[in-house]
């Protein structure tokens, strides 16, 4: 079939809609995981593990290009999936189908420590994951107890009824926190969603909780901010012209303290709302129904991760309301400042101009007495020249010659001034 070309991306996004399947699961079931914190740089090292632990069963390394695999390595199966900021690896089996034993013997002791501790980046979230079968329903509540330390459970029923699941939220002494998933009558896709719905509500709890302490400790740093903020603008209404390049030097650095601290918190606040949409979104496809005298998964988030993200939110917020009216400020000193540099430009005009109109009354002055000097001294030239004439035997009288030049020398010492002015005017003004 003749058809037009394909989208060079079409295979791959409809490869990419059918990625990461989730496991099967057919109790007795056990699974225990991992999510390591780490950078783009650790891809290599991941995928080198990776292709060590296949050599080491015998079985193919993944694709380098890929962000997940899954492998059946005899002992195990493992599940690797690449993150924006972590990675994670479940390593499943199968598990004893009795209560108390749910967690003895687990799946994690059947993988090379020495790998295991190889394994680049830091672990944000461990748990050790026991399926069991249910078909007459989960145990009472008080059977469960003991396997999560005596601790108060947190659980439901899940799938509409159709399992129920259990766990504290704690870490234990092995540094793994522990769920238990009871089978009622889930088909193995189903539970290989619940277990992965679980696991990601554990592992999105913690990344949502890592921008706790950083708010929380911002706080302190936004009070400060704030008073610095209320001083500078409580010295603006008094101050006078002179104090207020100071003053908004000051608000400057405290803008620029401020936009450094948005900058660098920006895409953590980002993150911790992202992390705990997932984390509601995740906990809604469980399809709770509650046990009673247990607190719900929902009920638990509410309560414990709710406020820890509505601090963070208030942070972000005060940062925000911080910036902009460190801005306003800002933008009215300016104002302020632009206005006295403009009052103190219009009494500079002002003065200047009054400058030029004494000078060009000086200048006039000057430019007559000048005419009336070149006038005396050439009429006087002239009276010189009368004189001598008359000793020669001209018939003049040097008085009355001197004294019918001193009109005519008068004008053309005017014109001459007159004249010269001009041409500087016209040079100057070039």
């Amino acid at each position: 079939m003749l058809l037009p070309k394909h989208h060079t991306q079409r295979f791959d996004l409809n490869h990419e809609l059918h990625a990461r399947p989730f496991a099967e699961l057919r109790p007795p079931a056990q699974a225990s995981y991992l999510a390591l914190l780490a950078g783009e740089t650790t891809k290599p090292v991941e995928e080198q593990c990776l292709a060590e632990l296949c050599a080491c069963y015998g079985r193919p390394p993944p694709s380098v290009a890929g962000d997940h695999y899954s492998a059946d390595l005899g002992p195990f199966e493992i599940k690797w999936e690449r993150h924006t900021e972590f990675t994670s690896y479940t390593f499943l089996g199968n598990a004893p189908s009795t209560l108390p034993s749910a967690f003895a013997n687990l799946v994690i002791d059947q993988v090379p420590q020495q790998w295991l501790a190889a394994l680049p980046g830091t672990i944000i979230a461990a748990a050790h994951v026991a399926v069991l079968p249910a078909a007459a329903g989960p145990p009472p509540t008080e059977e469960v107890t003991p396997l999560f330390g005596g601790n108060p459970v947190v659980g439901a029923r899940i799938g509409d009824g159709a399992g129920a699941a259990y766990t504290d939220f704690r870490i234990h002494d092995d540094g793994f926190s522990r769920f238990l998933i009871f089978d009622v009558h889930l088909t193995s896709r189903q539970g290989g969603r619940m277990l992965q719905r679980m696991l990601e509500v554990e592992t999105y709890v913690m990344l949502a909780l890592l921008t706790f302490p950083l708010a929380r400790g911002l706080l302190p740093e936004l009070s400060v901010s704030d008073r610095r903020l209320a001083e500078i603008t409580t010295r603006m209404a008094e101050a006078i012209p002179a104090d207020e390049p100071t003053l908004l030097d000051r608000l400057t650095r405290l803008a620029a303290e401020i936009e450094h601290s948005v900058s660098s918190t920006h895409y953590r606040f980002g993150a911790a709302r992202a992390y705990y949409a997932l984390v509601e979104q995740r906990i809604a496809e469980l399809r709770e129904v509650r046990i009673e005298g247990v607190q719900t998964f929902r009920e638990f988030t509410e309560r414990r991760l709710a406020p820890a993200m509505n601090t963070c939110e208030s942070v972000a917020r005060l940062q925000s309301a911080l910036s902009e009216r460190i801005d306003r400020a800002s933008q009215l000193l300016r104002t302020r400042v632009e206005v006295e540099r403009e009052q103190q430009n219009l009494a500079l005009l002002a003065s200047m101009d009054r400058r030029a109109r004494l000078q060009l009354r000086l200048q006039q002055t000057v430019e007559g007495l000048s005419v009336a000097a070149v006038t005396y001294y050439t009429v006087g030239l002239i009276g010189y020249f009368a004189k001598a004439g008359k000793t020669l035997g001209v018939a003049l009288n040097p008085d009355l010659v001197m004294a019918g030049a001193i009109p005519l020398v008068a004008l053309l010492a005017a014109l001459g001034v007159r004249h010269i002015r001009r041409t500087v005017s016209r040079e100057g003004g070039r």
